[in-house]
């Protein structure tokens, strides 16, 4: 007979879309290769419903009716190519849950401020009255909302190209594109235009009724628009020049207009700073626009925002050393928008499991902005041999309270601590909260 659904991965997304597999009456069985997180083993067992862990037993999930895939696993795992050699359809949680609601989706994916734009356009339209929900790669899964019965006229996704990966036939109504550089290149065999056609999935099946937001200050964007037809309405935000509909950064200013209608509003108004941020705030306008929101209630929702945590989260000032925490910068470009965004010197605190990152374009910032560098990770060869020219002072380490120690008796006032790591945690710890968080503990502790 063969299982329904058969779902690889029990974390937030694999249980979620487990409960709505249940919910919809289809046999569900989940199996994860690593153990199971005890609180999500609980819920698995309250709901009765079948799993396994540190194993997968291939006679069952290659009995499958359709699998749900975490998006931690590439597509490239030996299960994965025997379920796609067997045509057994294999999806990701987003795909799988979508065809059970009939919400509205705004979908956000970039290389970089993917988290703090998602969730700035959910404090917009939460504030302004809208009834919207939130999802992707943030907070409850998708599925896990649907199986709860949750109606909401719009729901704000946070995408990675991961997940993207595995959607087919979903459709944002809006869809925003805020910039692509190098990241997960070893998931895209190396090769920049595969990575770059995965962001692009954001507008698959769009139609010239919906919305495609884009930073036209993109070269790698503005290239590919230019290969592709686009179907989708769409609307460019830019620090150089406005002309007609979109968004620009210019004088200190977030300007927005589509329609006829026009906004303006100043940035030092914000909380978040720094180009980056004024970019994310656009692209939010832009969003905010095409709902219609009133332009008291955008500058409402963009002025009561506060920063994401572990996204340039100010923890502490010690000696009138100022350290913050930037452990979400896991990739180079995260990196250049931290460092570019602090005008005083800088002991940065970098390193961990290297993605094929190239820091040249790290150098000019480097040789300007730090005084010094401390490298965190069990290998920094790449980094030291990266920056030597470029930074008088580097230091090595592997135990993050000995950086934070470090970078501390380098600094003197008027100085910052930078955490902005330009790699993925996982050399040393199981996440890159985890990494921030121990930072902030032990900088608390100075």
């Amino acid at each position: 007979m063969g299982v329904d659904v058969v779902i690889l991965g029990a974390g937030e997304s694999g249980v979620g879309a487990a409960l709505l597999a249940q919910k919809l009456q289809l046999s569900v069985f989940v199996s994860d290769l690593s153990e199971i997180k005890s609180n999500y083993k609980a819920e698995l067992d309250e709901a009765s419903i079948a799993y396994e862990e540190k194993k997968h037993s291939q006679d069952i999930i290659l009995s499958a009716k359709t699998v749900v895939k975490s998006p931690g696993i590439p597509d490239t795992a030996p299960l994965i190519v025997e379920l796609t050699k067997k045509g057994i359809p294999v999806i990701s949680e987003i795909e799988f849950a979508v065809k059970y609601t009939s919400s509205k989706f705004i979908c956000i994916t970039g290389s970089n401020g993917k988290t703090t734009t998602t969730l700035l356009i959910h404090n917009l339209l939460k504030n302004a009255g809208i009834n919207v929900g939130l999802a992707g790669n943030i907070g409850q899964s998708l599925a896990r909302q649907v199986a709860l019965g949750n109606k909401v006229d719009w729901y704000v996704l946070e995408l990675s190209s991961f997940q993207l990966d595995g959607m087919y036939r979903f459709k944002a109504d809006v869809a925003v594109l805020l910039n692509i550089t190098p990241d997960h290149l070893d998931r895209y065999n190396y090769e920049m235009k595969n990575y770059v056609d995965s962001k692009f999935r954001i507008i698959q099946n769009q139609t010239d009724k919906d919305y495609f937001i884009y930073c036209s200050d993109d070269e790698t964007i503005t290239q590919k628009l230019e290969e592709i037809e686009c179907k989708p309405q769409k609307l460019a935000f830019s620090a150089n020049q406005l002309e007609g509909d979109g968004g620009v950064y210019k004088n200190d200013t977030l300007i927005a207009q589509l329609n006829g209608k026009a906004l303006e509003i100043p940035f030092e108004g914000l909380q978040i700073k720094g180009v980056h941020n004024a970019y994310n705030a656009l692209a939010a306008s832009l969003v905010s626009l095409i709902l219609e929101l009133k332009n008291q209630d955008i500058q409402d929702g963009l002025c009561s925002f506060s920063a994401v945590e572990h996204r340039l989260e100010e923890v502490r000032i010690v000696n009138k050393v100022v350290f913050i925490n930037d452990s979400k910068a896991t990739n180079v470009d995260s990196a250049w928008y931290a460092l570019e965004s602090i005008n005083t010197p800088i002991i940065w605190i970098a390193g961990g499991v290297d993605k094929g990152n190239d820091y040249s374009q790290l150098k000019h910032l480097a040789s300007e902005k730090i005084k010094a560098l401390v490298c965190l990770g069990t290998n920094n060869e790449k980094l030291t041999s990266g920056f030597k020219d470029f930074i008088e002072t580097i230091v090595e380490t592997d135990n993050i309270e000995e950086a934070v120690k470090l970078a501390s008796d380098l600094a003197v006032e008027n100085e910052t601590v930078l955490l902005s790591p330009a790699c993925a945690s996982f050399d040393l710890f199981t996440s890159y909260e985890q990494r921030g968080n121990l930072f902030k503990e032990y900088v608390r502790k100075l």
